[in-house]
């Protein structure tokens, strides 16, 4: 049901698709879509604002419209990731008779795992991959892992300042050459390269970034640099 109340409204030309508000908000109720933040449904939003403080811009703002009701029992429902209700089922690609051998060159491959002093990182060219990503997309070995260091993680269930700060040393100390970035379509993968992205802020350097989207088809749907 809808009543009068207050809301988030977004600027789409202020939105500069930082992210940073959508990390701020508790109830999941922004996402990137095209490469701007958008409320995903009003239901999710509780119009408190804790989101506004975020945002460089100023593209973020309370208003008070007709909306429908801020509903709790959704929010705990989107906090889950996305991947849980996106239930399908489809046939599935003919898979080559001939293995592709392996391109990994080092070990471990968890975010988590890797020390920011590890050898293997320095001068490297990295490849930040989304967990599902390599279920997904059948080629990862042939299309974007030779000649690269691989980091895997979810944005959706661990903490996100440890990857912050993890990867802040590693652009600190390693001298990153360049990065590519790997997401699923689904909306909790949005937040991994904001976060490669804080590091980076966080280390004081720039390194030249590739994001790549992957379909839950295992096809690539948008690539930006």
């Amino acid at each position: 049901m809808k009543k009068l109340r207050k809301i988030i409204e977004i600027n789409e030309e202020l939105c500069n698709g930082c992210g940073q508000c959508i990390s701020a908000c508790a109830e999941s109720a922004l996402a990137l879509v095209n490469g701007k933040a958008r409320v995903v449904s009003d239901n999710l939003c509780d119009g408190l604002g804790t989101c506004i403080g975020e945002c460089p811009t100023g593209a973020l703002k309370i208003v008070e419209r007709e909306a429908e009701e801020f509903d709790a029992q959704a929010v705990e429902i989107a906090r889950s990731c996305p991947s849980t209700r996106m239930v399908m089922t489809f046939t599935a690609g003919t898979p080559s008779s001939e293995a592709r051998p392996s391109a990994l060159s080092h070990w471990p491959v968890k975010i988590r795992l890797i020390p920011e002093n590890a050898p293997f990182l320095k001068g490297a060219d990295l490849l930040v991959v989304a967990d599902c990503v390599p279920v997904a997309f059948s080629d990862l070995h042939g299309r974007f892992l030779p000649g690269k260091v691989v980091m895997a993680g979810c944005p959706k269930f661990d903490e996100a300042q440890p990857y912050i700060e993890k990867f802040a040393g590693i652009f600190h100390n390693a001298g990153i050459r360049r990065v590519t970035v790997l997401t699923m379509e689904v909306p909790c993968c949005s937040g991994l390269p904001i976060l490669v992205r804080k590091g980076m802020e966080l280390a004081g350097v720039r390194v030249p970034m590739e994001v790549a989207v992957i379909s839950t088809r295992g096809e690539i749907l948008d690539k930006t640099a």
